[in-house]
């Protein structure tokens, strides 16, 4: 049983051991091998996924061909098509592993028999959910004020775990720019 849930849980809630064997049975421990696709485009969103180690991306292809990623999870994070998780409906989005990815997976329906049996998890939801939104909307503040050149820089500097794990070109579709752009920028930096 991975401690590491159980010790993200108690960053913002208290839990005891015994709970938490009791919330384990809800969840499923998978593993994802790189690129291969945990959710397609197009079906039902019915998990949540919480990143024991690896890394996931989720994205989206636009009416060109090209895929666009808009969220990225490494260890401790969790990923999902909130909105078509919470309405189980069809998403826009698929998620990809990145890297080879252990996660434990939570259904919908498990969820909210989880929450009913340890109500103390709804603050810890909203807590999670609140930081998430918070992301997007830092994230939408830099599409939207800054150059593209010191969009990326400052993606790479708040967040170097992500500029030494992910290729370049799915940092490059997370901010909006093409790989050649983001390969000039790198190389002026260089020079």
């Amino acid at each position: 049983m991975p401690k590491q849930l159980f010790r993200h849980f108690n960053k913002y809630v208290a839990l005891t051991e015994d709970d938490f064997q009791k919330m384990f049975r809800y969840f499923e421990l998978r593993t994802v091998k790189k690129k291969e696709i945990l959710v397609e485009v197009g079906s039902i969103c019915r998990d949540n996924h919480f990143v024991l180690d690896g890394c996931l991306h989720m994205f989206f292809t636009n009416d060109k061909g090209v895929e666009r990623t808009v969220q990225f999870a490494i260890e401790n994070w969790w990923m999902t098509d909130n909105l078509a998780y919470h309405n189980q409906t069809v998403t826009d989005f698929s998620i990809q592993a990145v890297e080879n990815t252990r996660l434990l997976t939570i259904t919908h329906g498990k969820q909210e028999l989880l929450l009913k049996e340890f109500p103390q998890l709804e603050k810890y939801f909203r807590i999670i959910y609140q930081i998430s939104y918070g992301s997007a909307l830092v994230k939408m503040k830099y599409l939207t004020d800054l150059s593209k050149e010191k969009i990326y820089f400052q993606f790479t500097e708040q967040f170097p775990q992500f500029a030494q794990r992910v290729p370049q070109y799915l940092i490059a579709s997370f901010l909006g720019l093409t790989p050649e752009y983001v390969s000039e920028i790198r190389a002026k930096k260089r020079s």
